[in-house]
């Protein structure tokens, strides 16, 4: 590489650090990837504090959280594990912790993040051990399948009503909304916007129909232009302001539970996921694997002290493996970029929720794709499965969804004579949701 010392000198550095050699890649590369990754999940920013203001957080809080959240885990990922991964709050978890557990079971924001950092604990306990792979092992791949699936769903039936697309009917339950209003329109051609885009493999397709809605909600009238840059926000609303004793003390056993287990799915199967799309399934692997995951719950327990929801690997990051990324460079540059997204604080002050909907409602969809791989054949598999993914929608609940779904599949396999497919893990899951149930609803 051609030009000054300090630039030399800066590249034999990245090549040391990130063994990009080893890994046949180059640092032109691997910043192609973390813009490319970047792109495809920054709406995060936008997203987040809408769904997590819904709990009385503030807003302008909660973007700062989201930002810095996504930059240290990034940074996590890449310095510790070298794996081409971003980072951020999660979808379907931050939807748990909004509608769920603050919204239904009455938690505050405050117990609710304190939910969260237990969780992380946990997590930091289950990776140090191998517990983590243990369980993950004893899941029920039509069960693991369908847990995505449903909280697909249950992002959608967000998606639409914070769209005006459905509304509350007292006979039916819930009926059309009323499509000739301007938001109503205005999320529906969002999604469409969203949804070509994306066919035609446009990066950041999700971003742009978040604000191709906003800024025609400011073309229209319907929402007010602020401004787009701005100095970063002040954290302190949401930073440590997490309520660990009141967690333990508010019903936090099933909490915790489903934040593990959702937190476990997620982050471990895309971790797998987009090291076997990136042929890093050899050689050191399962070493960085572990790191990875190990980096995954510190991740977690950073956002909660921040203020904002469960913090996880983005399936997103496949685009940047797509893009040739191989290393933590790939991650790095993902972290300098919610970094700098930190100036865009008005804007994302801006957005309405109905701007939001329609990347909610994509990423559903996108998520029902898991259903293809459920053993429909054998109704021991098939029958829990679709439990647990209509459940959670129609009861707003992925605790709900959970527990149906271990415990149908427990009895079934139990009394169809097939005890012994059933994995420990399995068993002791739906043990856990069946003493909550019975002892603690």
């Amino acid at each position: 590489m051609r030009g000054s010392l300090p630039a030399q000198a800066t590249y034999a550095m990245l090549q040391r650090l990130f063994k990009l050699k080893e890994h046949e890649t180059t640092v032109r590369t691997e910043v192609i990837a973390g813009l490319t990754t970047f792109l495809t999940m920054s709406y995060i920013v936008f997203v987040n504090p809408d769904i997590l203001s819904t709990t009385g957080m503030d807003r302008h809080a909660v973007f700062t959280a989201t930002c810095l959240a996504a930059a240290i885990g990034s940074l996590i990922m890449a310095l510790v594990a070298n794996y081409p991964v971003g980072m951020a709050p999660g979808m379907g978890l931050n939807a748990f912790f909004a509608y769920t557990v603050v919204t239904a079971m009455g938690y505050t924001w405050q117990q609710a993040l304190g939910a969260v950092f237990i969780s992380g604990c946990v997590f930091v306990l289950f990776s140090a051990t191998g517990i983590r792979r243990w369980l993950i092992a004893g899941i029920p791949h039509s069960l693991r399948c369908s847990i995505a699936a449903g909280i697909g769903l249950f992002l959608a039936i967000i998606a639409l009503g914070n769209a005006g697309i459905i509304a509350a009917d007292p006979v039916t339950k819930v009926r059309l909304g009323d499509l000739h209003e301007p938001q109503v329109l205005l999320a529906i051609g969002g999604f469409f916007v969203i949804a070509v885009l994306d066919a035609l493999k446009v990066r950041g397709a999700i971003l742009i129909g978040i604000l191709v809605v906003t800024f025609g909600s400011f073309a229209t009238g319907h929402a007010q232009f602020v401004g787009v840059f701005s100095r970063p926000p002040s954290l302190a609303p949401t930073f440590l302001a997490l309520d660990i004793r009141g967690a333990i003390h508010h019903g936090f056993f099933q909490v915790v539970l489903v934040f593990v287990l959702v937190e476990m799915f997620d982050a471990t199967g895309t971790l797998m996921g987009i090291t076997q799309h990136a042929h890093l399934s050899q050689g050191s692997h399962k070493q960085r694997l572990g790191r990875a995951l190990f980096a995954d719950s510190i991740a977690i327990l950073a956002g909660s002290l921040l203020g904002t929801s469960s913090t996880t690997a983005y399936v997103e990051s496949a685009s940047g493996v797509q893009a040739g990324g191989r290393t933590g460079l790939t991650a790095l540059v993902i972290a300098l970029l919610f970094l700098a997204s930190l100036v865009l604080a008005p804007l994302a002050s801006a957005v309405p929720t109905y701007a939001t909907a329609p990347a909610l409602l994509y990423v559903a969809g996108l998520m029902l794709r898991e259903l293809v791989h459920v053993h429909w054949d054998d109704h021991t598999e098939a029958v829990p499965a679709a439990l647990a993914a209509l459940v959670m929608p129609f009861t707003y609940s992925i605790a709900n969804g959970l527990a149906f779904g271990f415990i149908s599949h427990a009895v079934l396999k139990l009394f169809t004579g097939r005890m012994r497919d059933v994995h420990a893990a399995t068993w002791v899951v739906a043990l856990l949701f069946l003493v909550r149930y019975v002892f603690f609803s």
